[in-house]
């Protein structure tokens, strides 16, 4: 079972996955030994699967982000969910339901990458692309 304080440093990690326990602790009147023990505790349990960190895309040559809704030909779906995370410039693959089967998210140096990178999912279906304009920054997390 997730405490309430639990919920408090899952908040804390979120805005900073790499803050010390001290400081955490020290925003939710624990020791930084007891906040140890919980951390590790949610991740025995699976609660927290992973720590990662943010990209600057821009910085590293990527002008573009897009959302790609992909509605899968019939047979391809199979292949298609066991390929996708190859591509270098999927960042996250989600399958959904609804009239598309797969939603990624995409960065991409420029307009004709996005081509050539639209032209390589069309052999698999009918892709829909929704460019990004700006994140709207979430403190809270996911």
């Amino acid at each position: 079972m997730v405490s309430d304080i639990d919920r408090e440093i899952i908040g804390l990690l979120k805005i900073n996955a790499r803050a010390s326990f001290a400081e955490i602790g020290r925003k939710i009147a624990l020791s930084p030994s007891a906040v140890r023990e919980r951390v590790q505790k949610l991740e025995d349990l699976g609660v927290i699967k992973s720590y990662g960190v943010k990209l600057n895309q821009a910085l590293l040559g990527n002008g573009l982000e897009v959302f790609i809704l992909l509605k899968i030909f019939d047979g391809k779906l199979k292949y298609i969910l066991s390929e996708i995370n190859t591509f270098p410039e999927v960042q996250e693959v989600y399958r959904i339901t609804g009239p598309y089967n797969i939603h990624v998210r995409v960065v991409l140096r420029d307009q004709l990458h996005l081509q050539q990178f639209i032209d390589k999912l069309i052999q698999y279906g009918s892709p829909t692309t929704l460019l990004i304009l700006s994140e709207i920054e979430n403190r809270k997390g996911s």
